[in-house]
């Protein structure tokens, strides 16, 4: 076996970060599927919770008061939960080859622990980037 530099058996070694970008361009489906499940499901929320923040800050008066401590703790819950229920639904179990294909609570597993750091992220990126532009 040859490396294309005439050296035969020699197996060339990449970069960390070579690595990390070949690692990223090929995610496995599921894993995708996981991770952007939650995330616009979280998008959609942030979005809709940063009008509801700056609509305060800017003095409106709503009905209800200041609700924005229930506000984040609606979008963690209904995040966290999307990201189960969807990735349930879109990644199913690896099987046999042409054999149906099975759920399990390890689908559900997965999108729950992708959606974690995806809730804080979209909450830190809205209160720390976002919110200081609008306000």
């Amino acid at each position: 076996m040859t490396t294309g530099q005439g050296r035969p058996d020699e197996v060339r070694r990449r970069g960390w970060l070579e690595v990390r970008w070949r690692q990223f361009r090929n995610a496995p489906r599921p894993v995708v599927r996981a991770v952007l499940s939650p995330l616009a499901v979280a998008t959609v929320l942030g979005l809709l919770y940063l009008a509801y923040d700056v609509a305060l800050s800017r003095g409106a008066v709503l009905p209800g008061g200041d609700l924005r401590a229930l506000a984040v703790l609606v979008f963690v819950i209904v995040v966290l939960g999307a990201g189960a229920i969807v990735t349930y639904l879109v990644v199913p179990q690896p099987g046999r080859s042409g054999g149906p294909r099975s759920r399990s609570g390890w689908s559900a597993a997965l999108g729950l622990f992708a959606a974690i750091p995806i809730a804080y992220l979209v909450l830190v990126v809205e209160s720390q980037v976002l919110r200081p532009i609008l306000v």
